[in-house]
């Protein structure tokens, strides 16, 4: 049975994370990738922001549903890769693995690298110390991502969402074996092994702040689950 309290605290940092850390270090990745894409001229003028909020049986509900259409989908050429976008020489994947450790790093030379950390990933409660053994995880997968409405998105939407550091759910450190076996599986298909429920909230998180779709079987998985979760409240900023 999940704590109610407990896993209200987890929707919006997480198991094992330190909250005000975590948030803190994520908004200013956030701000440093926002002001690299405008100086590149990725994105036009800032739009107002718009927070979503619903409770996790409410939400799941609300999600539109559409085919999913993943033709002409290309990782490489629609979303690219790991950015540095604040010019620190960390890409995306470093600033998670900072973002997220439990304990003190250790570094390349130049600091560009993570090489030592101590990682707990949540769909295995696995600790790790070395970033070799571990992933990051779009929770949302690209593929899933394009054929639910990114396939419409500019590049630079694709690019930002691919990089995505100003919600913590969208992108985490998971056990490698454990990602290689998600694939680009929806919950219809694929459910970690640990920590089912706050999957859930993550997925409906992600699908709410970037306005992607749900195809029909999909929804119905999230509805299924989410029911016998408890009923949290998710607050989403929109992207």
């Amino acid at each position: 049975m999940v704590n109610q309290s407990e896993y209200s605290r987890a929707q919006t940092t997480g198991p094992f994370k330190t909250a005000r850390a975590m948030t803190l270090a994520r908004t200013f990745s956030a701000f440093g990738i926002a002001a690299a894409l405008l100086l590149t001229g990725f994105v036009g003028p800032a739009q107002a922001v718009t927070v979503y909020k619903a409770p996790l049986r409410t939400a799941v509900r609300a999600l539109v549903v559409t085919p999913e259409v993943n033709a002409g989908y290309d990782r490489a050429r629609y979303f690219g890769d790991w950015k540095d976008a604040n010019g620190d020489c960390q890409n995306t994947r470093h600033e998670v693995l900072i973002q997220e450790t439990k304990a003190a790093l250790t570094y390349s030379s130049r600091s560009c690298t993570v090489t030592r950390g101590r990682w707990v990933t949540t769909w295995d409660n696995r600790v790790h110390t070395s970033p070799t053994t571990v992933q990051i995880d779009h929770t949302v997968p690209v593929a899933e991502a394009w054929g639910s409405g990114a396939r419409y998105w500019s590049q630079a939407r694709r690019v930002a969402f691919y990089n995505d550091l100003g919600d913590a759910r969208t992108l985490n450190t998971q056990t490698s074996a454990l990602n290689s076996a998600k694939q680009a599986k929806g919950p219809e298909q694929w459910m970690p092994p640990a920590n089912k429920c706050f999957y859930i909230g993550q997925w409906a998180a992600v699908k709410i702040r970037w306005g992607l779709r749900v195809d029909a079987a999909e929804k119905a998985a999230l509805i299924r689950y989410a029911d016998s979760c408890p009923n949290v409240m998710l607050t989403v900023t929109r992207a």
